[in-house]
């Protein structure tokens, strides 16, 4: 959104400074024309103006037409690598392992200061370094062959906010593939509270009644939404602000269209139980 001129122009010379790889990068501006970036995006870097603010989603599924190549790479404009070599070892890791058709990168705060739990997307955090199958993605950094991201039918672009990383890991499960968490890859973001946003609290119930009803076969539906409205109750009965924020989005996400409805096959779900995850919860 332009908002950010630094921290995006850390994050693009990243990008390009990479080693092994070619790149070829374009910069979306959701209600903002990166091509009038101060200072000037560099020679070399596509963009593609949005004039009004589509979501996070929709703008990350806007940039993949403009971009050539076999592998998508995924930054949010306050991320960046550390490593000059992250894609091409990331590549590696897709090319040696067939089975993976996503990867997010262990995210680090650049300053120093404790990742949060959530930046590491298993119910059981353990050891940031340990690699592991995972049923969601922190989506500032994300890495996918263009195949499966298609296969996938990309991000959720009604969500707008939050929890399309689930969905677009559901689906690349859906594909027959894993979503992988790497630990032994790095990627730096600012530590910073989803909280800040003022809507964060609506889209995070109404996304996850989407999440259910675009992807759940019908009769695990009640018992997705169910559990995670337990959750969320019991995490937050001492803010009833916030419980009444999130239960106007829950009653959004049952009276709104969730746009386009693709169950998961039940081998799919067969598929993420065995590894430790069922899609009830």
């Amino acid at each position: 959104m332009g908002k950010r001129p630094d921290d995006l122009a850390r994050g693009i010379r990243s990008v390009l400074d990479q080693r092994q790889v070619e790149v070829d990068v374009v910069c979306v501006g959701n209600g903002w024309d990166p091509a009038t970036a101060e200072p000037p995006l560099p020679a070399g870097v596509k963009t593609r103006h949005l004039p009004e603010n589509l979501g996070i989603p929709a703008g990350r599924n806007a940039g993949v037409p403009e971009v050539e190549g076999e592998t998508l790479f995924f930054l949010d404009d306050d991320a960046f690598l550390p490593s000059e070599t992250f894609l091409h070892d990331g590549c590696r890791m897709l090319a040696d392992r067939p089975e993976l058709g996503l990867i997010q990168p262990r995210v680090v705060d650049p300053t120093g200061l404790t990742s949060p739990r959530r930046w590491i997307p298993r119910i059981r955090k353990g050891d940031p370094a340990h690699s592991s199958a995972v049923f969601s993605c922190w989506e500032g950094a994300v890495l996918m062959p263009r195949r499966v991201f298609d296969e996938a039918g990309g991000w959720a672009d009604p969500f707008f906010y939050a929890h399309e990383g689930i969905e677009l890991a559901w689906r690349v499960w859906d594909t027959g593939r894993v979503a992988w968490y790497a630990g032994d890859l790095e990627a730096a973001h600012p530590v910073i509270d989803p909280a800040r946003h003022s809507y964060y609290y609506r889209l995070n119930a109404r996304n996850r009644v989407w999440l259910a009803r675009r992807n759940l076969p019908v009769v695990l539906v009640p018992l997705y939404v169910g559990s995670w409205t337990a959750i969320q109750v019991l995490r937050w009965f001492r803010q009833p602000a916030a419980l009444k924020a999130w239960f106007g989005g829950w009653r959004a996400g049952w009276r709104e269209h969730p746009g386009e409805r693709r169950p998961m096959s039940w081998r799919t779900v067969w598929r993420m139980t065995r590894a430790g995850r069922p899609p009830v919860v």
